[in-house]
């Protein structure tokens, strides 16, 4: 297993592709494997790099206090050891909280941002509904098995008619889920990493070329708050995909990997080392 030492922990990551790098942070308990449906399309044009978060699949997960920074931390540790200098950065939910501390923290490591379906946090975010706190973090949802847990996902993160087409991509994400499944005390740690988190008055700084994508009837985290990180983002581009719920790039599969794919190219490498 491919795995590197950053920091505290051994971090579990792989590579796909060739191409300018395209560094993918995932979100909350999720691993490296639900990133199946896009490393066929985005690897044939770049070499992705996809790995464990802390205290998920095949990383270490210490019982420690998580921090948003201290995963973009370690994602930044990821690309020293891989040797790599600047990369594409896409993160989707929490995965894209941390990419926006990373693009704060190290942002000359940064080709371009894309930020999925996440949240700025903090007060000035638009709150999640009832239903979404009790998903993500509720007593009941702690005491489920992992199977259950995963059993309900595919209704928050698809509409319903993509689950009635796809039943096989339900069997899929709960498969990949009990693979490595993610420990109660990981859920937690992550859980209140995500609940300080708060770049709303930073977000300006934000230098490079950033894409703002998220689904239209997200079920978790409310569309408004892409729109609140499009606008306090210097020259963002915002794309809201139809019908689409928190896991845009399964129900909206075509739409957003072709919108992921043009923002890449029109903001190649070369462009940012002539600067």
């Amino acid at each position: 297993m491919p795995t590197v030492r950053v920091g505290d922990i051994n971090i579990y990551y792989e590579i796909h592709g060739d191409g300018e790098p395209l560094l993918l942070i995932n979100g909350y308990g999720q691993y490296s494997g639900h990133w199946a449906a896009l490393i066929r399309h985005l690897s044939r044009e770049h070499r992705l790099i996809i790995f464990d978060n802390r205290g998920t699949g095949r990383s270490d997960k210490p019982e420690i206090r998580y921090s948003i920074k201290m995963m973009a931390a370690d994602a930044r540790g990821l690309i020293d050891a891989l040797g790599i200098d600047r990369a594409h950065v896409f993160g989707i939910s929490m995965g894209g909280m941390i990419a926006q501390e990373f693009a704060l923290n190290y942002p000359e490591r940064v080709i371009s941002l894309i930020l999925g379906c996440t949240e700025c946090g903090g007060k000035n975010a638009v709150p999640q509904t009832k239903e979404a706190k009790e998903f993500l973090f509720g007593a009941e949802m702690a005491k489920l098995s992992a199977a259950e847990r995963a059993r309900l996902a595919p209704p928050m993160l698809w509409n319903q008619g993509f689950i009635d087409k796809h039943p096989e991509a339900v069997e899929f994400y709960v498969e990949t889920t009990l693979k490595f499944p993610t420990p109660p005390h990981s859920y937690a740690c992550q859980a209140r990493a995500i609940w300080s988190h708060d770049t709303y008055d930073r977000l300006p700084q934000i230098k490079a070329p950033t894409l703002v994508i998220a689904g239209d009837a997200d079920r978790i985290i409310p569309v408004g708050n892409s729109k609140i990180l499009a606008s306090r983002i210097p020259g963002a581009e915002l794309v809201m995909l139809k019908n689409s719920g928190h896991g845009f790039f399964g129900d909206a599969a075509r739409e957003s990997i072709t919108t992921i794919l043009d923002f890449l190219k029109r903001h190649p490498i070369k462009e940012k080392a002539s600067e």
